[in-house]
């Protein structure tokens, strides 16, 4: 059941469990639009359990897992410190990663992740919330407007070889 789900701030003992899912998530999510090789090289340099740690460790970056009531992550988010390239936004945050497990979709914990990226995000200073989402995602993109991002322009993003437009997206908190 979705009410016995606890979210809370990831920790470095978190990071080989959070690579494991990050990485397969991710894979799940863009694979069937992109080449295994591009997939290969992107996930290598972004979710080894190494590179968890270094961000969980990070201080510009904070973590939000959403554990079920037997300790498995159902999804998880990260926001790092920091405005886009080219934009002057109020006190700017990204939203770096939102995910919620495909067995989970459809239960409202995207809504309930958000709440807590929201608070997270207040509790840093941060007065507005960006982030960049591929242009040809077209579920998360409908679901960042739902939430009450706009589109705000564009920036490169780099899937391996692949060179890809990612939309920037905003609103306050």
């Amino acid at each position: 059941m979705d009410d016995v789900m606890e979210i809370r701030r990831g920790v470095e003992s978190d990071a080989e469990g959070l690579s494991a899912a990050a990485e397969r998530w991710f894979r799940e999510t863009f694979s069937p639009d992109n080449t295994a090789e591009d997939m290969a090289m992107y996930c290598a340099g972004a979710f080894s359990s190494e590179i968890q740690r270094a961000e969980l460790t990070d201080p510009r970056t904070e973590t939000l897992l959403l554990q079920d009531a037997q300790g498995h992550l159902a999804a998880y988010a990260q926001l790092r410190d920091g405005p886009p390239d080219g934009f002057d936004l109020p006190a700017p945050i990204e939203l770096v990663r939102f995910y919620v497990d495909s067995a989970y979709h459809g239960r409202g914990l995207a809504s309930r992740l958000m709440a807590a990226v929201d608070g997270a995000a207040r509790a840093r200073g941060a007065q507005t919330l960006w982030l960049g989402v591929w242009e040809k995602n077209h579920r998360a993109r409908a679901y960042y407007r739902k939430a009450g991002f706009i589109d705000i322009g564009a920036h490169d993003f780099h899937l391996g070889r692949d060179l890809q437009t990612d939309r920037l997206m905003s609103r306050p908190l």
